[in-house]
């Protein structure tokens, strides 16, 4: 294993950062591709240097840039595509520009994959937003949650046998980008897989309003500024720990011949359960002052209800979520107070 060379695309982001960091922990060569735009992500690069030196590989680059992609899938043998445009916000704005990062991108790794010799492994990173808003999904309130009165589904989530239904320009190019990574395992026999996601939080996430709304509410919390709820916070969702994440990581590269082809729901499951209002009550536990809030309208897409059924992981894997929520907010809210936003280093990228 230690003389394989995994490629990441997107790997200076939270999940990449994290689960580059396993990887060379390990012995693995890590190869990064990244254009640096999101904030905080030059932190997330700058700490992998720190800790492994030229051990990771890192590659500037763009992934709607066809021919850096293909000389960065070049000698590899796991690719991990992470890189992708992440806010429903911003595919509203900017639909073509959506579609160009996840759609096209996404083909070009799938391409550069193809073309190898010996195609490498591939995964990628979908959404719970191809299943579309479940506005048929009959709803109760109870407290300051939304919950389904089909019992079925509150006991085990939404399963991979939920018809697909993309929901804004966002859950469009991410869907198209999830079909076309299944159909290369059907129509040229690539090892290839998805996870659609749910809510995953944890160290190296710098949350924004438009994702990774944990970690972005522990900082504004932190700072002492404002809060504003889309919809009326009773919205539900399972959050995964960034650990159990990369646990599923390595074991879908362990069993890529079985799976390949195949897509998995992946997050915390109904035992990890938590609305926008509920993390408030955390977060006052946690500093002793409730954050202050303000409310707003409901966002394009936003489901009042989404719980991940992980059983089929489970099942193919053993796999299972093993961090508490209430313990992982907790990591994470330590975490945040020590690791503010210092003046990174200049990075220069090796191709």
């Amino acid at each position: 294993m230690s003389e394989q060379l995994t490629l990441i695309t997107g790997g200076a982001g939270f999940i990449g950062c994290n689960l580059a960091h396993r990887l060379l922990s390990s012995g693995r060569k890590v190869r990064v591709l990244d254009n640096l735009t999101r904030p905080g992500v030059e932190l997330n690069l700058q700490w992998l240097r720190e800790q492994h030196g030229d051990r990771v590989q890192v590659v500037i680059a763009d992934i709607r840039d066809e021919k850096a992609v293909t000389q960065a899938v070049a000698g590899t043998t796991q690719v991990f595509h992470f890189a992708a445009q992440v806010a429903v916000t911003t595919s509203l704005d900017l639909p073509r520009e959506d579609f160009l990062v996840n759609a096209q991108g996404t083909l070009n790794v799938l391409e550069a994959a193809r073309a190898r010799p010996v195609p490498p492994f591939v995964l990628m990173t979908s959404t719970n937003k191809v299943y579309g808003g479940l506005g048929d999904l009959q709803l109760q309130c109870l407290d300051q949650h939304y919950q389904p009165t089909d019992l079925a589904i509150r006991a085990r989530g939404v399963s991979e046998a939920r018809p697909l239904d993309f929901h804004s320009p966002y859950g469009c190019s991410k869907g198209a980008a999830d079909q076309y990574v299944l159909d290369y395992a059907r129509s040229y026999g690539l090892l290839t897989m998805v996870f659609r996601m749910s809510c995953i939080y944890g160290p190296r996430q710098f949350g924004t309003e438009d994702q990774g709304w944990v970690a972005h509410f522990i900082l504004r919390a932190q700072r002492g500024e404002a809060i504003t709820l889309y919809g009326d916070g009773k919205q539900v969702r399972d959050i995964l720990f960034i650990d159990d994440l990369v646990n599923a990581f390595l074991l879908a590269e362990q069993h890529a011949e079985q799976l390949a082809g195949r897509a998995f729901n992946i997050g915390g499951g109904p035992a990890n359960t938590i609305s926008l209002l509920d993390l408030l009550d955390r977060i006052e536990a946690l500093s002793g002052r409730r954050p202050a809030t303000s409310f707003d309208a409901w966002r394009t897409g936003d489901q009042r209800y989404y719980v991940s059924d992980t059983r089929a992981y489970e099942h193919a894997t053993g796999w299972r979520a093993r961090v508490r929520a209430s313990e992982g907010i907790a990591r994470l809210y330590e975490w945040l107070l020590v690791h503010r936003r210092p003046q990174p280093a200049p990075l220069h990228a090796v191709h």
